[in-house]
């Protein structure tokens, strides 16, 4: 038997939204309660609730209250503002102790009845995250969806931003109204576009009105739905705007540690010898974890597809080819694109003796210790 309580957030929201003939909201809210009475074992009731909503569809609406399945769209180019988006299952998301720490704790807090029927003037609960791409600022929202049961509705910034002078504030309440009548969670990808308006004088008193409408929906959402933001670019991020996040998270590139649980986790279908993987730790330093995930998607196809582990060689030559990310110069790896066995053994060599001796070269670049002999000699000289 279900507590009294259990369900009390989303019947708040239910009578909250008939006291104000909001139809929107008093229907997405029956569906979300609907959905968990469900998944506690309670489909009687459950059912019972979806033949009240179909039975409404036939009964007259208010005339001020405006019922629509559609998603906001653009006033202008009549583009839509949001899209729903799957949150499948995915490979294991690699933090620090210290992120998934902040991890948990929003999502206990995100999933507290007490802090959602808190109604007071306190900001919403927000979580900004940074950091450089490919770290896994989209993968850790759509964890964080995952996680709290929620629909992920994502608005890409980048697109709202609108020609039309006061149409983007516009758009920005628009998104904030829909994800009010409704249990979710709002991303807002690229951020820092609402920052772009600064380069352009003429655009100031429209930067400004933007910043205002952004920081007056966030502080009146409500706490039914979660709003995260990412950006590549944080310090483009206006301060007002930054303070009104109650979380903010940097998703750095990984280290040491996280890269080799990166490749154990990304590789399962490869099983790299303990010196292997230190090598590929080292030879990655610089890499993204997105960088490292599509190294392994296609070592896992080359196994499946020919039935065997590809040497290592191979895997280094796939490292040392692939297209990488804005931190390239910081890659050992990068300083050997482009240039034959003999320099990419001297300059491995030289970065690390201890770790790059004859035999691990020689398995690298398949091919014999004496032959690295010679060429570290043939260098020297």
């Amino acid at each position: 038997m279900i507590s009294h309580n259990h369900f009390a957030n989303e019947l708040l929201r239910i009578i909250e939204g008939a006291l104000r003939l909001d139809i929107d909201k008093v229907r997405n809210y029956t569906n979300f309660l609907a959905d968990n009475l469900e998944k506690e074992g309670e489909e009687i009731l459950a059912k019972r609730l979806r033949k009240l909503l179909e039975k409404s569809d036939h009964q007259i609406r208010p005339t001020d209250a405006e019922f629509t399945n559609f998603l906001p769209v653009d006033s202008e180019s009549r583009f839509h503002l949001i899209e729903l988006v799957d949150c499948p299952k995915e490979p294991p998301l690699i933090l620090t102790d210290e992120q998934w720490e902040t991890v948990h704790e929003f999502i206990s807090v995100a999933k507290s009845h007490e802090q959602t029927d808190n109604q007071s003037h306190d900001t919403s609960l927000s979580l900004v995250v940074h950091g450089p791409p490919g770290t896994g600022k989209n993968r850790l929202i759509r964890h964080l969806a995952r996680e709290l049961g929620l629909n992920l509705y994502v608005a890409r910034l980048d697109g709202l931003i609108s020609s039309y002078l006061g149409s983007t504030a516009k758009n920005i309440r628009a998104l904030f109204e829909f994800a009010a009548k409704r249990p979710c969670v709002l991303f807002l990808d690229e951020f820092d576009a609402i920052a772009k308006l600064r380069g352009d004088s003429q655009e100031l008193g429209e930067l400004k009105r933007v910043v205002n409408s952004f920081i007056q929906n966030l502080d009146t959402i409500g706490r039914q739905s979660i709003v995260v933001a990412a950006t590549n670019h944080e310090e483009l991020l206006d301060a007002a705007i930054w303070r009104r996040f109650s979380y903010r998270m940097e998703l750095a590139l990984p280290d040491e540690q996280m890269r080799r649980s990166m490749w154990v986790n990304f590789s399962r279908a490869i099983e790299f010898k303990k010196r292997e993987l230190e090598l590929l730790v080292d030879l990655s330093d610089g890499f993204s974890g997105s960088d490292i995930h599509e190294v392994c998607a296609r070592l896992n196809r080359y196994k499946a597809s020919f039935g065997k582990s590809p040497s290592f060689t191979r895997v280094f030559l796939i490292i040392q080819n692939m297209s990488i990310g804005g931190t390239a110069e910081d890659q050992i790896v990068s300083k050997t694109r482009g240039v034959g066995f003999e320099e990419a053994a001297y300059m491995l060599r030289k970065r690390n003796p201890r770790l790059y001796s004859l035999s691990a070269l020689a398995h690298i670049l398949g091919v014999s210790k004496s032959m690295v002999h010679r060429w570290i000699l043939k260098r020297r000289d």
